[in-house]
């Protein structure tokens, strides 16, 4: 199973969304708040603490 590249929860079979990039980037999303925050808002994953790569402490 793939991970969603935002946060990083496992996808399972037959839903999320694909997304290639200009430059052959595969990204996958579970969810459209994960896609949305990634592309449109570019935000960084670890600024979240919903995401499996937040980082506690600075």
């Amino acid at each position: 199973m793939p991970k969603c590249s935002f946060c990083g929860e496992n996808i399972p079979k037959g839903t999320g969304k694909i997304v290639v990039k200009k430059d052959g980037k595969v990204l996958y999303f579970d969810k459209s708040k994960c896609e949305k925050n990634m592309l449109k808002l570019k935000r960084k994953p670890r600024d979240f603490k919903w995401t499996a790569s937040y980082e506690k402490g600075g």
